[in-house]
C-alpha cells in the first residue's frame, strides 16, 4: 500500500484537484471527427520545438529587449507570417560579424 500524505492540510488541498483531473483520465472517442482534407493539412504548422537540422539545433536563451523593439519585430514577423524569435534570429545573422 503507497504511503499517504501526513499532512492533512495538503490532502485537503490536493484533494479537489484529484477530483477535478480524474475526469480527463476517460478514453475519448474520436472516431464522430471527420477526416481532415489537405488543404486543412497545408494550412497547419508544426507547435513545439523545431526539428534538429543538419547545422544543429538552436540555443535558448534570456534577452531583455525594449518592449516597442519587440512590439515592432512581431508586428513585422506577423505580417511575414514567421515567428518572431525566428526574425530576430534571422536578423541577428545577417548583421553579425562571420
Amino acid at each position: 500500500m503507497a504511503k499517504r500524505s501526513a499532512s492533512s492540510v495538503r490532502a485537503a488541498r490536493t484533494a479537489p484537484n484529484a477530483r477535478r483531473t480524474s475526469r480527463w483520465r476517460k478514453k475519448i472517442n474520436y472516431s464522430d471527427i471527420p477526416a481532415s482534407t489537405p488543404e486543412q493539412l497545408a494550412t497547419m504548422r508544426r507547435v513545439g520545438r523545431p526539428h534538429l537540422s543538419a547545422a544543429g539545433a538552436r540555443e535558448m536563451i534570456a534577452i531583455r529587449l525594449d518592449p516597442r523593439v519587440l512590439a515592432r519585430f512581431k508586428a513585422a514577423a506577423k505580417r511575414r507570417n514567421i515567428g518572431y524569435q525566428s526574425l530576430i534570429n534571422d536578423v541577428l545573422a545577417e548583421h553579425a560579424p562571420r
